[in-house]
């Protein structure tokens, strides 16, 4: 990140409070037009087609995609790092030969997803216990997705290596543009031609395809070192080592989340077709906090990366510290605008009154442990620029998976209720935090960061 003609990296140099702010802001609002592209069909389908196709979209669906989406962000972020390590420290070869590898990744990383996701719709929505009178139009909503993961990959990792060297400005821009062109399509294929949950996700489509081809130009225009050639796309193999050496924990690590949720997804699935929307609703609001949440989180990753990379070990530290009050104080002004608003928030999506009632019931039950988690997102992204990966993933598995996993088959004996399923959302994030507090600092005293 540098401004006018100074040469001075003021990620490296820069006043911190002011930096990651500068630096979040884009992130953020890039992640809330990201976001939007999935709700804006929920709100068209929910209003226009009906509760079904509400469920279709926004249920089991999403929790499968997220599924793979998320592996592949985790995957992204190995690169992310390698590269702002490497701008750090000025090292144009090693940036460029990461930045081909990364494409030549996603390009094959695509392929395979893509055949695999086709094939395999119809089964993963039947175990996640999806309802009859929504597998239908899942399964075809699913399938349409999987077509164009390639276009998700592009953009997901081009944005990626262009946030690594502190340009959180054009990945927000496209984005911005993408989603305006995803609600003319909507609102032209489902409201005009009324073609139902083909054409929201025909949609979808079109749009990811044009930030991926907005994204990648950006790149191949670029004069720093950070530069894309079609032509030199490739694999390198001791580049990839060092991305997958990070991205893969990365990736597991969200698998593991999704995982999770998938979990409690077909649950929730049992309790029938209006606790499925509900829930589906609430994924929607709720991913006002994640947005916000994972934005600092990959400004702490790229923040911490680039000063690792030039040996600013003194900054690291205060970058952590800086970036965890001001995500505090967001995420407690988000808690309590979800809690007072949940009512006027539902309404946008719905207006069946027992979907807005069990999902108002939903979103109390979670929303106020949110600050917890600021915890976790922020230290984990916090090792990860370091290139610290393994022990997160571990820490993530046993506080977050294991422990929810168990605790999901202890409630459906014990208690099969609704708050007793949901409850395992605050009962793992405080485990998790804990973990996660007591090796950060081991590992900052250890390395004397």
């Amino acid at each position: 990140m540098r401004r006018g003609n100074s040469n001075v990296n003021q990620i490296t140099e820069g006043v911190i409070w002011r930096q990651l702010l500068l630096f979040f802001f884009p992130i953020v609002f890039g992640t809330f037009f990201q976001q939007l592209y999935n709700t804006i069909d929920t709100v068209i389908v929910g209003h226009f087609v009906g509760k079904e196709a509400l469920a279709s979209v926004g249920g089991s669906s999403t929790q499968i995609i997220n599924l793979i989406v998320g592996f592949f962000t985790g995957l992204s972020s190995g690169a992310s790092v390698v590269i702002a390590q490497f701008f750090g420290a000025q090292d144009e070869r090693t940036v460029r030969q990461s930045l081909h590898t990364a494409y030549a990744f996603s390009i094959a990383g695509s392929i395979v997803i893509s055949v695999l996701g086709i094939v395999l719709a119809p089964s993963m929505l039947e175990w996640m216990h999806t309802p009859e009178e929504i597998m239908a139009d899942s399964t075809m909503y699913l399938r349409i997705y999987f077509t164009g993961i390639l276009f998700v990959f592009i953009y997901n990792m081009g944005s990626s290596v262009l946030r690594a060297v502190g340009d959180s400005r054009h990945p927000l821009y496209y984005l911005i543009f993408c989603c305006v062109m995803n609600i003319i399509l909507d609102t032209l294929f489902v409201v005009v031609f009324h073609m139902g949950v083909l054409g929201v996700a025909l949609a979808t489509l079109i749009s990811q395809a044009c930030s991926a081809v907005l994204v990648t130009r950006k790149l191949m225009i670029s004069d720093g070192i950070l530069k894309l050639f079609i032509r030199q796309i490739r694999l390198h193999k001791s580049v990839l080592k060092s991305q997958l050496h990070i991205g893969l924990p990365a990736g597991f690590q969200s698998v593991m989340y999704s995982i999770t949720n998938v979990i409690i997804q077909a649950a929730l699935n049992d309790f029938g077709t209006d606790t499925a929307a509900a829930w589906s609703v609430y994924g929607k609001l709720d991913a006002v906090f994640w947005m916000v949440s994972s934005a600092f989180g990959i400004s702490i990753t790229t923040f911490v990366g680039q000063n690792y990379g030039a040996k600013k070990m003194d900054r690291i530290k205060r970058s952590t510290r800086v970036c965890l009050g001001i995500d505090f104080i967001m995420s407690g002004v988000l808690v309590l605008f979800l809690i007072v608003a949940r009512t006027f928030l539902f309404r946008l999506f719905t207006n069946d009154a027992e979907v807005i009632r069990i999902g108002s019931e939903m979103l109390l039950l979670i929303t106020p442990w949110y600050i917890v988690f600021v915890i976790i997102e922020i230290l984990s992204g916090s090792l990860r620029g370091i290139g610290d990966v393994v022990i997160p993933m571990i820490i993530t598995m046993c506080g977050i998976c294991l422990l929810r996993v168990v605790w999901i088959i202890g409630a459906l004996k014990i208690k099969p209720t609704i708050p007793a399923i949901i409850f395992s959302y605050p009962v793992t994030w405080i485990s998790t935090a804990v973990l996660f507090i007591i090796y950060y600092f081991y590992r900052m005293k250890k390395f004397k960061i």
